[in-house]
């Protein structure tokens, strides 16, 4: 059984944000497979919550950090299926993007 996850309506638009920017910027293949891997890692974070990072840096929540790409899936370590918040780009100002969806 494949473990499950569920995307918050914030993390469902940065993925579909992702997707249209890497197509744009390269190709449909390309985007397909940067979401491919980005849901697989997803995949993986619901079988095994704890293997991501606290960054007590960027927010006070209970919300963990994994790295795919260029990207950092923000997701709550607890929540059974496993809730993503936000899938955003390291370079943003990841610390007050989160304030305003956490």
């Amino acid at each position: 059984m494949t473990a499950r996850y569920v995307l918050a309506p914030q993390a469902a638009l940065d993925l579909a944000e992702i997707w249209r920017f890497i197509k744009k910027q390269s190709s449909i293949e390309m985007a397909d497979r940067v979401e491919t891997v980005i849901r697989e890692r997803m995949v993986f974070l619901a079988g095994k919550p704890d293997v991501g990072h606290w960054r007590r840096d960027l927010t006070d929540q209970e919300v963990k950090f994994f790295p795919v790409y260029s990207y950092l899936i923000v997701y709550r370590p607890q929540t059974k299926p496993l809730q993503v918040a936000s899938i955003l780009h390291g370079h943003r100002d990841v610390g007050r993007i989160l304030k305003d969806r956490l």
